[in-house]
């Protein structure tokens, strides 16, 4: 017993030499770290299961007219703003007055700071159809090796834009990272049945050169507006579901316009819900969960983090699609590229953060 009493007394002994504040700044930055490590996790599993339910939404063969995806993409607006409202009001105590005064405080009395977030609402808005454009269009391989693309603008905006200055090691895990995912996804030309055959010749060659040139516009759109946003996020105080908010209604208004413009006619004929049905409803609700997550990474993290965690995700969907799904084989170059693409993750994190210029960008 006296044993036990004497080590507990030198297990506490550091605390009690430590201030009241630096045990709360310790604390506060334990905390802050399990957060974007959580968030990361939270955004891996968001990022693999989206992929899987979106191309199955796509690719589904159902009686009837398939769902739009422009109303998809305002439907996933409408949720965002509505989980980020509840959030907003808990942080106050779930007053309802408090509410009030902090929407309008921070959206209707500052017009110009709720105006800066119209840029970034309307990449986003158009990113997001630019998916379910590229996913009706092109095999998974191709649009998952392709939309990592990302990760190297994001890294290009990062420098120009924030002033970041990356070290040898992160520039040569950004490459390495780009030959692992694209060993994970190099297509490997399996045997396939006639039906197999059949469908890839009824296939136009321009829908495939459609997806492509979406995917490539994703990428350059996705590195600059999360950039943009993340230079935002670290330039105010405000919260960051106030922001998701701002950006929410400016998507929602971008979204509206571009779903009544592109398919006005098509509502008129069957309706906002055609084609819906429980893979749609999953796919609105895990982007827009996705949504809310890559907030709270641009938050804790950064982007290119960000980055990292959704090409993980991919090696978690070969698996899936492999296990589960029964209709991928793997090879010596997928167990490669795992291999390159772990190998870069703990590189990229072998320095650190990145060394910010003290030039004001």
């Amino acid at each position: 017993m006296m044993i036990t009493m004497m080590m507990m007394r030198m297990m506490m002994m550091p605390l009690a030499m430590m201030s009241p504040a630096e045990v709360s700044s310790q604390s506060k930055a334990s905390a802050a770290a399990k957060l974007k490590y959580v968030s990361l996790g939270v955004l891996v599993l968001q990022t693999t299961s989206l992929v899987l339910t979106m191309r199955y939404s796509r690719t589904l063969q159902e009686e009837g007219p398939r769902y739009l995806a422009s109303t998809a993409v305002v439907f996933t607006e409408v949720i965002k703003i509505i989980a980020c409202v509840i959030l907003v009001f808990r942080d106050h105590n779930c007053s309802m007055r408090g509410l009030n005064q902090v929407l309008k405080e921070e959206i209707v009395n500052k017009p110009l700071e709720t105006l800066k977030l119209a840029i970034p609402s309307g990449i986003y808005t158009l990113q997001n159809n630019l998916l379910y454009v590229a996913l009706s269009n092109l095999d998974a391989a191709t649009y998952q090796v392709t939309y990592q693309l990302k990760i190297l603008t994001t890294a290009l905006f990062s420098v120009s834009m924030l002033g970041k200055r990356l070290g040898v090691y992160q520039w040569l895990s950004l490459v390495i990272l780009m030959m692992g995912v694209a060993l994970v996804q190099w297509p490997s030309d399996p045997q396939k049945s006639p039906e197999e055959k059949g469908m890839e010749q009824e296939m136009p060659t321009g829908s495939q050169f459609v997806g492509l040139l979406a995917v490539l516009v994703a990428c350059f759109s996705s590195g600059f507006a999360g950039v943009y946003f993340e230079k935002i996020l670290k330039e105010t105080k405000q919260s960051v579901w106030i922001r998701n908010i701002q950006l929410g209604l400016f998507g929602l208004v971008f979204g509206v316009m571009g779903m009544l413009a592109y398919d006005g006619k098509r509502i008129k004929e069957n309706g906002i819900f055609q084609g819906y049905n429980k893979v749609t409803y999953a796919v609105v609700l895990l982007q827009a969960l996705g949504g809310l997550v890559i907030a709270a990474v641009i938050k804790y993290a950064d982007n290119i983090l960000k980055g990292f965690a959704t090409s993980l995700s991919i090696i978690f969907s070969t698996f899936i699609s492999y296990f589960w799904l029964a209709d991928f084989v793997p090879t010596s170059l997928f167990f490669l590229g795992a291999v390159l693409v772990i190998t870069a993750t703990f590189l990229y994190g072998y320095e650190g953060k990145p060394v910010t210029s003290s030039s004001k960008v």
